[in-house]
């Protein structure tokens, strides 16, 4: 299993941010954490990633425990957050080249995997450009870059596809589920049609919960159940987050 997120509570002074969450990312898995803004998606995800600890719980990314083991697991994840903070003063080479030593590639292969990871993301006409330059597309991409420069196991992307127009979407959107054959993928969203586009499984939260936990064929069936008008997942997502 590549996350295993055990009983996890957050809170911030008297608030709640996270209530007894649990679940499982399988290897290779491309999840979709949705739920309404405020939900706790991206609490959650600075948890997994070791940005914050948990008021309780416990969570492991590849067998490795955040209290035990929060430098090794790190090392494992790549993760873009929803800020996506970029140095938009320095070139995408020259950024990717910096984060490449950050997370420890050698200089001998330093020159290449840059190379790969702009080839990969479809970065190869902005590379030369400084980073203030480019499109908010353009910026995601190198988010996500910096994100897989050190080939990661496990893919954590909060709002991946957050203020993209409608072209610049199916970039990322292809581009995430190439990810998606060789790693571990999790990603936040509050839009449906994001996940359905990218996504085999949803995990909704709502408040703080988990509300629930299925393949998009069972969420598809569970609309059905209590019928929702067309069998639309986005429809139940409504339904489930306002209850």
């Amino acid at each position: 299993m590549s996350i295993i997120v055990n009983n996890v509570s957050k809170q911030f002074g008297k608030q709640w941010a996270l209530k007894d969450v649990s679940f499982e990312v399988q290897k290779g898995e491309v999840v979709g954490f949705l739920g309404p803004n405020g939900a706790g998606k991206s609490t959650m995800m600075k948890i997994i990633t070791c940005y914050q600890p948990p008021t309780d719980g416990d969570v492991s990314v590849c067998g490795l425990d955040i209290w035990n083991d929060s430098l090794a697991l790190r090392k494992k994840i790549g993760y873009l957050s929803e800020a996506n903070p970029l140095y938009v003063d320095m070139y995408v080479v020259e950024f990717l080249r910096f984060i490449a030593g950050m997370r420890g590639i050698p200089v001998a292969k330093r020159a290449k995997r840059v190379n790969e990871v702009i080839e990969m993301t479809g970065l190869t006409p902005e590379a030369h450009k400084k980073i203030v330059q480019l499109s908010k597309g353009y910026k995601q991409r190198v988010g996500i870059a910096q994100a897989l420069i050190s080939d990661p196991e496990v893919l954590i992307l909060d709002e991946p596809t957050s203020g993209l127009d409608p072209n610049q979407l199916v970039g990322i959107r292809n581009l995430i589920k190439e990810c998606g054959k060789t790693k571990t993928v999790l990603l936040s969203t509050h839009i449906m049609q994001e996940v359905e586009a990218m996504c085999s499984r949803a995990i909704i939260i709502n408040k703080g919960q988990i509300v629930a936990d299925a393949s998009l064929d069972t969420l598809r069936q569970e609309a059905a159940n209590r019928g929702v008008k067309g069998n639309s997942i986005e429809e139940l997502f409504h339904t489930i987050t306002r209850g």
